[in-house]
């Protein structure tokens, strides 16, 4: 497989286009241990942007009748995966090439990673910020993920060994999230999780998407934000306020969108459909004279937010404390607004947008972990190819 890239020469941003699709399961599959099907163990060869680009990279039904679990491509016992065994900093984490593949229930498939994405709640998670509530250790970390289903549960109902697909793994972020997550070669995840992957894009571009973008979706459905209304996003060139801008305007109909970010990154927040980008570091967003039907704060600065807020509007917050009328909430992973949302990644009118120190190989997990902390990632921080 491999992808062409265009310039669009009114801003710096590169808008990846898939240049040929077909087979793209097949070959993916390639690698499978099982030699009674002849299959090469070679992973495939993705063609990425320039690794030194310094601009972010904004990239532009199968059904079958319920399976046996036994109904598979050849699935290895053991896989390479990143591991932890103990709550703390990146140095905790490890790659472990004897980690036992997830068995698969009834209502989930066994998907064949191509790609996985780092968020916040990964690295709050491994530092042990809600282990009261999480899973036992050890933990493959991960909630994101693009790849090829190789197994189906028997109560599987629409999709396929073979079905490309993509989705949040664990329904509930931070009650009992899923033990074996998506840094691995493989990952169990129930169907109703999970979405067919956009045709237009690549594995490491669907990747990016699935918890960030559900939840700018949910937070926006919970504020009630309807079409003529006005959004603030605080945070926009991150990975939810990124992809919050788009929905605010493609999906909810929005009337006016304003965002802040740094200096640097005001060209990209115009080119995401920014009406009024604002530079946090030179201007106060609460002094503005416009106030906001919505506020959307993805950087926890509830107590500014509510200044900026209509009478009787809304302030979602993902993260700090919060301010009235501001409400949090934990994204509830759903494969249904993936859905809903596929038809604006088709057609081009929401895109990912990818941090151009990446996609990082699946040997710099430490390293992509370490570039998201630093809270200066733009987009999402995406891993791939995976082995």
């Amino acid at each position: 497989m491999e992808f062409t890239f265009t310039t669009v020469h009114h801003h710096r941003y590169l808008f990846p286009l898939l240049s040929s699709h077909t087979n793209q399961s097949l070959h993916f599959l390639n690698h499978s241990p099982n030699p009674s099907i002849h299959l090469k163990r070679r992973p495939i060869n993705f063609r990425y942007p320039p690794r030194d680009s310094r601009s972010p990279t904004i990239s532009a039904s199968s059904q079958a009748a319920p399976v046996s679990v036994e109904a598979s491509i050849g699935v290895p016992s053991e896989m390479k995966a990143w591991v932890y065994s103990e709550y703390g900093g990146v140095d905790v984490l490890k790659l472990d090439s004897s980690v036992s593949v997830p068995e698969v229930k009834e209502d989930q498939v066994l998907v064949k990673v191509a790609a996985a994405a780092l968020n916040p709640v990964d690295f709050k998670r491994r530092l042990g910020k809600f282990k009261a509530t999480d899973s036992p250790l050890p933990t493959v970390p991960g909630y994101d993920v693009a790849g090829v289903v190789v197994k189906v549960g028997s109560q599987v109902k629409n999709l396929k060994v073979g079905d490309e697909v993509y989705g949040d793994i664990s329904e509930a972020a931070l009650e009992n999230p899923k033990q074996s997550g998506s840094l691995a070669e493989y990952t169990a995840v129930e169907e109703k999780l999970l979405a067919l992957k956009p045709k237009n894009l690549g594995f490491f571009q669907a990747a990016s998407l699935p918890l960030a973008i559900e939840t700018a979706h949910e937070g926006f459905e919970r504020a009630g934000l309807s079409p003529g209304q006005s959004v603030l996003v605080l945070g926009g060139a991150g990975g939810v306020g990124s992809l919050a801008i788009q929905l605010a305007k493609q999906v909810f109909g929005a009337s006016k969108v304003a965002a802040t970010a740094s200096t640097g990154k005001l060209d990209l927040l115009k080119s995401l459909g920014v009406d009024i980008a604002i530079d946090y570091t030179k201007e106060n967003f609460e002094d503005l004279p416009e106030k906001f039907d919505v506020v959307y704060d993805a950087v926890g600065q509830s107590d500014r937010a509510a200044k900026a807020v209509k009478e009787g509007g809304s302030v979602v917050v993902l993260t700090g404390a919060v301010t009235p009328p501001g409400f949090r909430f934990v994204v509830t992973s759903n494969g249904d607004v993936l859905k809903k949302l596929n038809p604006y990644l088709e057609s081009g009118k929401v895109k990912p947008v990818i941090d151009p120190k990446g996609p990082f190989p699946f040997s710099q997990v430490v390293e992509a972990f370490s570039h998201l902390e630093t809270n200066r990632a733009v987009g999402k921080v995406v891993i791939s190819p995976i082995p």
